[in-house]
């Protein structure tokens, strides 16, 4: 146990600061828990609340109602529940100690030991506390840890892995943003021999994580060091292009997870977004990414607006951060610059004719409408996308008389 907080390594707002003290007037036992105290440590802004308390949660719930603030009980099973104050979350959970894991799940049981709450965490700086009168508590020197950029495993790396296999890719999410230029020797040889254990994980469970990876911080020695751990072999065993996607972060794409995605992963875009279970639009934009025409420097807008018709903008902008992180072309930064410029500027063209404007127009129904709305269309499109309505349908009047 260490001294309290100083006022000004706290970043609570006057919102948070208030709910706390509600919170505390009926539960004084509870504790700022996890990546809040992590934070507050480095004088960073804090978005999300976690307390944890000795009471079980069905008193928890109790006591809180009792209060009048409002609370939901969203995981009694795992004894969490969450109290709403002006409407922003602040989750309780009852202290844990683990039951029986067996590498994704684990069966717990209540205590009221912090330390023995503390020691089922994954990192130490993940495992300190802080009560109501400012009081760190910090039982594995996760202070120190983080004051020196050491990403640690509590206890023993190897156990914490075996308890859930997930903590692997967290390792790597929190060397990015909390650890030094070199990590733990103890973790990286535990995650080297039990990276296959990732292979048991739902691939939903490694999207979550690996999306959070991907857009961090430090992406490109994070990856290295996934690399050297056999890490990457077991979420891709098709290879990837870590080289690929460096060049990416260095010409300066936006940390889009998908993106980062596509130019990381060569294989399959479609059975890679079935793998992953993306969701529709993640797949979408996986698929339309990695494959289509390209938008390149010095095309015309007629060429763009071309492009515009049939895929989005954002899906044409992402392959030319693509092509440009490999280098293609001969293009400099300027050049790419200038285009993304003209490209977010433009609005898609939408072809203003529609098959019940050819029958107006006189034509009989039938197979054919199909093919004269695609002559007009075909005009239109080697036109720029620029004939307005009135302009095709003066087309499509030459194009039917040449019929008769």
């Amino acid at each position: 146990m260490t001294t309290g907080l100083q006022a000004t390594e706290t970043r609570l707002s006057p919102q948070q600061t208030h709910a706390l003290g509600q919170i505390w007037q009926v539960l004084p036992e509870a504790r700022l828990v996890g990546g809040v105290v992590r934070d507050l440590l480095v004088g960073r802004a804090v978005a999300d609340i976690d307390m944890a308390t000795p009471e079980p949660p069905e008193q928890v719930l109790a006591t809180l109602k009792k209060a009048g603030i409002k609370v939901v009980p969203t995981g009694l099973a795992h004894g969490t529940v969450t109290a709403v104050i002006d409407a922003a979350p602040y989750e309780i959970t009852t202290l844990r100690r683990d039951v029986e894991t067996d590498g994704r799940h684990a069966v717990v049981a209540w205590t009221s030991d912090w330390q023995e709450d503390a020691a089922r965490r994954d990192f130490t700086i993940n495992a300190m506390s802080r009560g109501r009168d400012g009081v760190l508590h910090d039982y594995f020197g996760g202070r120190d840890d983080l004051a020196q950029g050491r990403v640690r495993f509590v206890g023993e790396a190897a156990t914490r892995i075996e308890e859930d296999a997930l903590r692997i890719l967290r390792f790597f999410r929190f060397q990015a943003r909390y650890g030094g230029s070199q990590p733990d020797p103890e973790a990286m040889q535990a995650i080297t021999q039990q990276a296959a254990l990732l292979r048991g994980l739902s691939v939903e469970r490694i999207w979550s994580e690996l999306k959070r990876i991907l857009t961090g911080p430090n992406v490109p020695d994070v990856l290295t060091l996934m690399d050297q751990a056999g890490v990457l072999a077991v979420l891709f065993p098709e290879g990837v292009a870590c080289a690929r996607l460096v060049r990416l972060v260095e010409v300066g794409a936006p940390a889009d997870a998908v993106l980062r995605l596509a130019a990381l992963a060569p294989e399959d875009k479609a059975g890679l977004a079935r793998r992953l279970k993306l969701s529709k639009a993640e797949g979408a934009f996986l698929i339309g990414v990695s494959d289509g025409p390209v938008p390149e420097p010095g095309m015309t807008d007629a060429d763009l607006r071309r492009l515009l018709v049939k895929d989005a903008p954002e899906v044409l902008l992402g392959r030319t951060w693509l092509r440009q992180a490999e280098g293609a072309g001969g293009a400099d930064q300027d050049d790419w610059l200038a285009l993304r410029s003209t490209l977010s500027a433009m609005s898609p063209p939408v072809f203003p004719l529609a098959g019940r404007d050819i029958l107006a127009a006189g034509h009989p129904p039938g197979p054919q409408v199909g093919a004269v709305l695609e002559q007009v269309r075909a005009w239109w499109l080697a036109e720029g996308c620029t004939p307005s309505r009135e302009a095709c349908l003066t087309f499509l009047k030459k194009v039917l008389k040449s019929q008769s």
